[in-house]
């Protein structure tokens, strides 16, 4: 049985030596159960991914892991599916429970939520086969008859959203999201061809292990209407993307060499025999590292796909604004317009999958959790800081006419 930390199984110890009885003795020293069989129930821990390879060779028939939405990474929980393996014959499992919210929200809700509940899905490749079974309080008659105040104690805890989650079980409802002003209903437009006087550009955020992502942008010239929707003039529209994840596994990279990826990039601007015409192009400053032989960046662009290194500020200090907050004022746009300065195609799906659920950094609340599968973000953060936005500042005291000439408007950075 693990859990991100072992100090956050003591109540399951207390339950199972109750429970257990004279049938199980605890020892304390080796944190596990030893029962009169002589079978074993470790309570084990698991910070990280380095902290699985201890398992690593061990001979278990079960795994229980308990919330498991608190585990940043997929990967430290796959890698005890080699742990499961029994010489006598014994049918060996996984069992997990988690609650919605947490870091490891997105890829809990794609490995398995988003499938439904009750609907056996068997890969392929592995044989295993897994299922979602929901569980909301009200399955649980006895904890609500000898504890009726429960619900009300949840309501307390102050997060609508969160409570809405765990009494509901609803994985639509993101708690504590980083990029608040997000909306699909407000950003998200079908795709329509992009004008030829629109400037277009493209970003990216290297990755090889982990995946990369590459978008590309175009400009709003002037005012226009689009379904429904107002792109005001210096908007962004992110028109086309390449996220270079292994298929169905998230945030786990192609690992794609620099040539492979440029052709990709390349193969993709050309139309017709034509290259599309890109203004230019910011890239992760990690890119420009050289550790032996040319760097990524330089190889890129030999191959065709030409950047320049990206502002990679991420916090606002010092009186300069940040990248996450140039994404925050985009996706709010002018404080008295209904339309915001950023829309995404919904043809970009990795970025409409993993925007809304980034969060805050646990130890800097004003910056991102870069454990999370952030690439699509930093990317989008290197865009919008090549074309900085300044919302318009209104002096608000009165709506008097004649107070006009106390407005101004910083625009767009050209």
């Amino acid at each position: 049985m693990i859990r991100k930390t072992r100090e956050e199984l003591k109540d399951s110890c207390l339950v199972a030596i109750t429970m257990y009885g004279p049938a199980a003795q605890w020892v304390h020293d080796g944190s596990y159960f030893r029962f009169r069989s002589g079978a074993r129930l470790y309570m084990a821990y698991l910070e990280n991914e380095n902290d699985a390879a201890r398992y690593q060779g061990w001979s278990l028939t079960r795994v229980y892991i308990e919330e498991m939405t608190t585990f940043t990474s997929q990967r430290s929980i796959t890698r005890l599916l080699a742990t499961l393996r029994s010489s006598k014959g014994i049918h060996c499992q996984m069992r997990c429970t988690c609650n919605p919210g947490g870091p490891g929200h997105l890829w809990v809700k794609q490995w398995i939520i988003d499938y439904g509940a009750w609907n056996p899905i068997r890969d392929e490749e592995t044989k295993l086969t897994r299922v979602f079974i929901p569980a909301r309080l009200t399955d649980n008659p006895e904890l609500l008859l000898h504890d009726p105040n429960y619900i009300n104690r949840l309501k307390a805890v102050g997060s609508p959203q969160l409570v809405k989650a765990w009494l509901e079980g609803d994985w639509s409802i993101i708690e504590g999201a980083f990029f608040e002003e997000w909306s699909t209903a407000r950003h998200v437009l079908e795709p329509f061809p992009i004008p030829d006087n629109w400037i277009r550009f493209r970003a990216m955020d290297w990755g090889s292990a982990r995946p990369f992502s590459i978008g590309w942008y175009a400009v709003v010239q002037d005012d226009r209407m689009e379904q429904g929707h107002r792109l005001p003039r210096h908007a962004l529209v992110r028109y086309r993307e390449w996220y270079g994840m292994k298929e169905g596994q998230p945030n786990m990279g192609l690992k794609m060499s620099a040539e492979e990826v440029a052709a990709g990039i390349v193969s993709r601007e050309t139309f017709d025999g034509e290259r599309e015409k890109i203004a230019y192009g910011v890239l992760d400053p990690s890119a420009w590292n050289v550790v032996s032989g040319p760097s990524i960046a330089e190889t890129l662009m030999r191959h065709g796909a030409v950047f320049r290194r990206a502002d990679n500020i991420r916090v606002s200090h010092d009186r300069r604004m940040g990248g996450w907050d140039q994404v925050r004022a985009r996706l709010k746009g002018d404080p008295d317009d209904e339309d915001p300065m950023l829309f995404v195609f919904s043809t970009c799906y990795h970025l409409i999958r993993t925007l809304p659920v980034m969060q805050h950094n646990p130890d800097h609340a004003e910056d991102l959790d870069s454990d999370l599968e952030d690439h699509c973000a930093d990317e989008l953060r290197y865009s919008c800081m090549s074309r900085p936005f300044r919302a318009k500042v209104i002096n608000r005291a009165d709506r008097n006419p004649l107070l006009v000439s106390n407005a101004f408007k910083l625009n767009e950075l050209r």
